[in-house]
């Protein structure tokens, strides 16, 4: 009965386009009255939604977001495609290759998706197109590459994880290092096999150091970031505050773009970004407070864990849910929605939650090019209007299917997730 309630509640209220943070609200505020002493309970909102941001690990998210704003207009983006570009076009399909190489980069450094697709996007398609790659693979390989930026740390789900469940930022980060780098990879490698017919001119290599060296500031970055928390030189938290500010420097002497414009854009961005993500947990910790008052992710797990099936079963079940989330809810409201029930499944079930993070993580790239709601779909057809969705989600479908498969390599092989976890505090 409260089950259905909450499940139903959601539905419909998703369905009639109401936004994802007041959908919460509202249920949470339903759920109160209805089954935990009508008005009286409402009492508790102010209580629970201060505490749900009162929380020193969330104080990264709005440093990262900022650092991510700066880098998308500071011409970052531009420089370290032209390295890659010079690096790689002699191969088969090099400029693919490099466009990859040009997210995976990116992805480092600014930790959003978003941001990776429209950055390198804005500079690869027409680059790339002009050369002769068919577009609608481009656009497949831009959607997928931009889902890179929250694996890659630093990343904006792995920071909403570790605040919902207790676990360590810096072990979550460090967590999706070589994932990241084994799922460029095989982008790489399909990329490269898709356009095999198109080979250019190698750039020389004075060509090739010159534009290293104007990319040089865009690679300095995420040694500063992850290699800061990988060193124990500073915590995550203290890393997003040096990487905004060193991003604002670099911006303000090197480029010397950062106008007042570009000051209030990166301002306001920010703040929209960081607001949205905020109400939602604000949103989802007043539901989990209502839905754990009436013991519901506790019946959940027990009713999971006492099922006579191998636990397997119950984690393929649980991807097969993420995934059909994933078609119509974007990465952080699945996120906070779901953590509070599956987390406690994970851990009573014996699995490790910061491999389970990478795999969730893998998930929400899925979720970013899944139609409908796929986001990173929708950005990519506003830099290109003359394709439509349904061609760009054919163009990124081959891309859907290596995720499925990595999240299979990350289950047999969880260590690819964990090697490097043992050597952070």
């Amino acid at each position: 009965m409260n089950i259905g309630f909450f499940l139903g509640g959601m539905a419909t209220l998703l369905l009639i386009g109401l936004p994802v943070a007041f959908a919460l609200g509202l249920l949470a505020i339903g759920g109160m009255y209805l089954f935990n002493g009508g008005t009286f309970s409402f009492s508790q909102i102010p209580i629970i939604s201060y505490k749900s941001l009162d929380d020193f690990t969330l104080t990264a998210l709005p440093m990262y977001v900022l650092m991510s704003q700066v880098l998308v207009v500071s011409g970052v983006g531009r420089d370290l495609y032209e390295m890659a570009s010079r690096w790689f076009r002699h191969l088969p399909g090099g400029l693919a290759i490099a466009t990859l190489f040009c997210c995976a980069i990116f992805a480092a450094i600014s930790g959003s998706s978003v941001a990776t697709a429209v950055t390198v996007g804005a500079v690869a398609l027409p680059e790339m197109t002009k050369r002769g790659y068919d577009k609608r693979s481009v656009l497949g390989l831009l959607a997928a590459g931009g889902t890179l930026g929250i694996l890659i740390p630093p990343s904006v789900p792995m920071i909403i994880y570790g605040s919902i469940t207790g676990e360590s930022i810096g072990k979550l980060f460090i967590a999706g290092i070589i994932p990241g780098i084994l799922l460029t990879i095989a982008f790489m490698i399909f990329a490269s096999w898709k356009t095999r017919h198109i080979k250019e001119k190698p750039a020389t290599w004075t060509e090739r150091i010159e534009a290293s060296k104007t990319a040089v500031w865009g690679l300095i970055l995420p040694i500063i970031v992850v290699g800061g928390i990988y060193a124990g030189i500073f915590t995550p938290t203290e890393a997003a505050a040096i990487g905004a500010m060193v991003s604002i420097l670099i911006s303000i002497f090197v480029y010397k773009n950062f106008t007042f414009y570009n000051i209030k854009t990166v301002i306001l961005s920010t703040v929209k970004t960081n607001a949205m993500i905020l109400m939602i947990i604000v949103g989802a910790m007043l539901l989990g407070y209502i839905m754990t008052a009436l013991q519901i992710p506790q019946t959940i797990t027990q009713f999971a864990i006492s099922q006579d099936v191998s636990p397997w079963v119950i984690f393929i079940l649980i991807n097969i849910v993420l995934l059909i989330l994933g078609c119509f809810l974007e990465t952080i409201s699945i996120l906070v929605i779901t953590l509070p029930i599956l987390y406690p499944i994970i851990t009573s079930l014996g699995f490790n939650p910061i491999w389970f993070a990478v795999i969730m993580v893998v998930n929400m790239e899925l979720a970013l090019i899944t139609p409908p709601v796929g986001l990173n779909l929708f950005v990519l057809k506003g830099l290109d209007k003359t394709n439509t969705i349904a061609e760009i989600v054919k163009g990124v479908f081959p891309y859907a299917i290596i995720m499925m498969l990595f999240i299979v390599v990350l289950s047999f092989f969880p260590e690819l997730s964990t090697v490097l976890v043992d050597n952070v505090k």
